[in-house]
């Protein structure tokens, strides 16, 4: 089987080495044979680092189960292989009138990979986590067992796999709840604002009032205009669509480009028409779902726009009382370093506790940035952003980071022993061996690098 396309979206890690198809990898833990290195569950890879990479063992390929099981027209319950696409549970749901109740910035992620990374979307403050929204899942071990995980039944085992980034076991199948909504139309506002003292005024009567919010940030701008973007809010329209559009769209990125195409004249150009394309009517207007939800979706490849050398994503959260101070840090520090962020994204996370022992929204605001991969000078921005976050008391997203240390795992996640204690010891990837290979069981400290 070709490797190449297993690789991470950011496209700064080599693509995985080895890839075992999804029913070897049933067959060989069921019978408990012997494994030649280890397993980790590999969905769409989607994952702009390397949690979904395992360059000591092999990935597992999970997008040949891609069932959907049963569905529950009433209550909203779906029941659906692993490597089912998000795409393909909105499509079977939406004549029905339901929707998946959280979904993240793209469609194209597997209902395994979304369950594992306990992914989020522009609803937290309503909604919670993915893992919220998750009944129950079949997990397949490395013992030869499969379990029924749920709230009731191998309650230790779901809390840990919610979030666990595969490294519990392989999600075989899994039941979750939609919500059911009038349409898939979705009726957005685009609310300008000068500063990010003036976004922060809004942000909380925004979460209130709406389903959805999200905020775009011009990361360029300088002098007066530092600070400033657009505040995004949506509902479902009451009048629209029930039916998906199609998924993806008809652009695409067919060649590599030998060059970073999203250089700062690009960038700089490309703030200033998007400001003012979607801020100039203060009047809401109804648009389908997939640009509301999934813009970057309807261009396929884009990430190679960023080079050959791939992009590197920093979403970070911070605490509600230090991001007036930490996300204007966050934003400067890139603009000092050089480096410009092609979407630059600001939201706030709310209190819907996550059933996950491991998860990265936690209440607070969350920061997305990306930038192309230009070697040790980005490498040391990144380093600098972790340490912002880190003092602000916040945490930097695994499943989107491709070389935080140890200590920042650590910082990010001070209870990260819990999901060590549950992992499959025949499941690893490259994110956990960086991170929590490297800290000291016993004591919770850095070991030293042998």
């Amino acid at each position: 089987m070709a490797a190449e396309r297993f690789g991470s979206f950011g496209r700064t890690t080599p693509p995985a080495p080895r890839v075992t198809a999804a029913n070897d990898a049933i067959a060989l833990l069921k019978g408990r044979a012997a494994k030649n290195g280890s397993l980790l569950g590999y969905g769409n890879g989607r994952s702009y680092g390397d949690s979904c990479q395992n360059e000591a063992g092999s990935v597992v390929d999970m997008r040949p189960l891609n069932r959907i099981r049963a569905f529950n027209v009433e209550t909203g319950v779906l029941d659906a292989d692993a490597g089912v696409l998000l795409s393909d549970i909105i499509a079977h749901a939406a004549p029905y009138g339901f929707f998946p109740a959280v979904v993240p910035g793209t469609q194209f992620v597997t209902l395994g990979g979304a369950i594992a990374n306990d992914v989020h979307g522009k609803n937290h403050h309503r909604r919670g986590t993915f893992g919220c929204h998750v009944v129950s899942f079949t997990l397949l071990r490395s013992d030869g067992r499969s379990y029924r995980c749920s709230d009731a039944s191998n309650a230790r085992l779901f809390r840990a796999t919610i979030g666990g980034m595969g490294l519990t076991g392989l999600i075989l199948s899994a039941s979750i709840r939609l919500m059911r909504v009038p349409s898939l139309d979705i009726v957005e506002k685009a609310t300008p604002f000068r500063d990010l003292g003036e976004f922060f005024d809004l942000a909380e009567a925004a979460d209130q009032a709406n389903e959805y919010a999200v905020a775009w940030i011009d990361q360029l701008a300088a002098g007066h205009s530092r600070g400033r973007g657009l505040l995004f809010t949506g509902n479902h329209a009451e009048h629209g669509s029930h039916k998906a559009s199609r998924a993806g769209g008809r652009l695409s990125v067919p060649l590599q480009p030998p060059f970073n195409v999203l250089n700062r004249p690009f960038l700089t150009a490309f703030n200033a028409a998007y400001r003012w394309k979607k801020g100039r009517s203060p009047a809401p207007r109804q648009v389908g779902c997939q640009g509301f939800f999934f813009p970057l979706d309807g261009v396929g490849d884009w990430n190679r726009l960023y080079g050959p050398k791939g992009l590197f994503q920093h979403q970070s959260v911070v605490p509600e009382d230090a991001a007036r101070r930490a996300v204007p840090a966050l934003l400067e520090a890139a603009r000092r370093a050089g480096q410009g962020s092609f979407l630059t994204v600001l939201k706030r996370f709310g209190t819907v506790r996550s059933p996950a022992l491991l998860s990265f929204p936690r209440p607070g605001c969350t920061l997305t940035l990306d930038f192309p991969n230009g070697g040790e000078k980005t490498l040391a921005l990144l380093r600098e952003l972790d340490r912002i976050t880190v003092d602000a008391g916040g945490a930097v997203n695994p499943y989107k980071d491709a070389r935080m240390g140890a200590e920042t795992f650590a910082a990010s996640f001070p209870e990260w022993q819990r999901l060590e204690a549950l992992r499959d010891p025949a499941f690893m990837s490259d994110l956990w061996a960086r991170t929590a290979k490297k800290l000291d069981v016993r004591r919770g400290t850095v070991e030293a690098a042998e």
